[in-house]
């Protein structure tokens, strides 16, 4: 699959080094990939308003007018599923990341074995994204990607998908369990969370990006937070 990659950054000497290193990881990868390179935020936005189809976004956080992260912001409110990869000449920022969903922060000067290792991970999620599960509807069968599923919930006998919009099957959580993949966190009996989703998590609770609030037993805080790590 040739993946459409964006760099935006306002050095042009670390945009066509990161340039560089993605086009020797396309060719390892048997494809041919040209990444587009943005010296600033507002050029970045200009083109994009026009065509919204990047896989990847290598992002710089230290940018004048329009810094990195509130880029970042800006674009995951209409996608969801672009991998957003910070590039930043400091470690103060990582905590940023859980609100965008950030896929990994990389200090420079970018070194290339971490950069193709992490366009690999990229690569996979981005396959990942192209799974879905089926329920069945009082109206017929629904296709939903599990990258829409926020969270899944037991209400009284029935299981709840929330996604775009609430779906209710009846049927156990732990069936609903084998057919998701690693991104899913069971949180205790009556919850399983998507960690792509997770913006914060408390002792009692996580928060969503969709907006939800999930409450968690205080015994899921440290496994949960693992496995947001493991997962990152």
């Amino acid at each position: 699959m040739a993946y459409k990659i964006a760099i935006c950054d306002d050095s042009k000497e670390d945009g066509e080094l990161v340039a560089e290193i993605v086009r020797r990881w396309s060719k390892s990868m048997g494809e041919q990939t040209e990444p587009d390179v943005f010296s600033s935020s507002e050029s970045f936005l200009f083109s994009y308003a026009q065509k919204s189809d990047y896989d990847i976004l290598l992002l710089d956080i230290e940018m004048p007018e329009t810094d990195g992260v509130t880029l970042a912001k800006q674009i995951r409110r209409r996608n969801e599923t672009i991998q957003i990869i910070f590039t930043t000449g400091y470690s103060d920022y990582i905590s940023e990341g859980y609100e965008v969903a950030a896929l990994h922060y990389l200090l420079k000067p970018v070194k290339e074995e971490k950069l193709s290792e992490v366009l690999s991970r990229a690569a996979d999620k981005l396959k990942k994204n192209e799974r879905f599960i089926l329920i069945e509807q009082p109206d017929g069968m629904i296709r939903l990607p599990l990258r829409e599923i926020s969270y899944i919930d037991v209400r009284r006998n029935y299981v709840t998908f929330h996604a775009k919009r609430d779906y209710a099957v009846k049927k156990t959580l732990s069936e609903i369990e084998t057919l998701l993949d690693e991104r899913f966190f069971r949180a205790g009996r009556s919850t399983l969370i998507n960690l792509s989703f997770v913006s914060r998590v408390t002792r009692s609770d996580v928060y969503l990006t969709d907006g939800s609030r999930v409450p968690i037993p205080r015994s899921a805080y440290e496994p949960l937070n693992r496995a947001i790590i493991a997962m990152n």
